[in-house]
């Protein structure tokens, strides 16, 4: 088995004698902290590219967890089309398929001064046009949410206005309307009951620290008490 450890902030690959440098997204107090039988795929931030990223993925076996390195400076617009490339490929593997294997998006935490991961694995990233009626299902505001939320299905947009450094408020207040920050085990049937689905939509301009903040945050704080759709859309 071959096992990863990284301990800086940013990973340094050596290529033709060029050095370049990968700055992974911050996390805190990340649940998952190592991943076994492992090959890394990086995706740089490159100004010398016509958008921005160099992908490099010559590393990747099939049969192995996939360690996604995202330079955390890259935009979801830049970094989201080779990551759609990979999950395409990790689903088309048809020799030598290993169905135990898993996609994760490295981090740095924080907490640990080590690596944390992020597993996303069934998510699918979804890029196409949102339909205009879509549009007016979307809220980005708990205002908003209070008044969506005794229905079946919720629609949350993630914008430039809701980023890693106002995400704590947003999802608390989220935990607050949903009751379950202090949620009994009563009320977590009765949500379940309900079969509430929250819709994510992220902005396609967000970074992608930005982007894992708020990732890290809802699974820590909500995924594990209400059901998410698997695809996340980016508009």
């Amino acid at each position: 088995m071959k096992k990863l450890i990284y301990l800086f902030v940013f990973t340094l690959i050596l290529s033709c004698n060029n050095e370049r440098v990968l700055q992974l997204p911050e996390i805190e107090n990340a649940e998952i902290t190592e991943v076994l039988d492992v090959s890394p795929v990086y995706i740089f931030y490159d100004e010398t590219q016509p958008d921005s990223t160099l992908f490099n993925r010559k590393n990747l076996i099939g049969t192995t967890n996939w360690l996604v390195n995202v330079d955390k400076r890259l935009t979801l617009r830049q970094a989201i089309p080779h990551i759609q490339y990979l999950q395409n490929k990790r689903k088309k593997e048809s020799m030598h398929k290993n169905e135990a294997a898993k996609n994760y998006f490295t981090c740095n935490d924080t907490s640990i001064k080590n690596l944390g991961f992020l597993e996303f694995t069934d998510v699918n990233f979804d890029t196409s046009e949102i339909e205009k009626e879509g549009k007016d299902f979307l809220i980005s505001s708990t205002s908003e949410l209070d008044e969506q939320i005794y229905s079946n299905d919720i629609f949350i947009k993630f914008n430039f206005n809701i980023d890693a450094s106002n995400i704590n408020t947003f999802v608390n207040d989220i935990l607050s309307i949903l009751n379950l920050k202090e949620a009994s085990s009563e009320i977590e049937k009765s949500i379940s009951a309900r079969e509430l689905l929250f819709n994510l939509y992220f902005d396609k301009n967000l970074s992608f620290q930005d982007y894992i903040s708020i990732k890290s945050k809802l699974t820590k704080d909500i995924m594990s008490s209400v059901k998410f759709n698997k695809t996340e859309f980016i508009y």
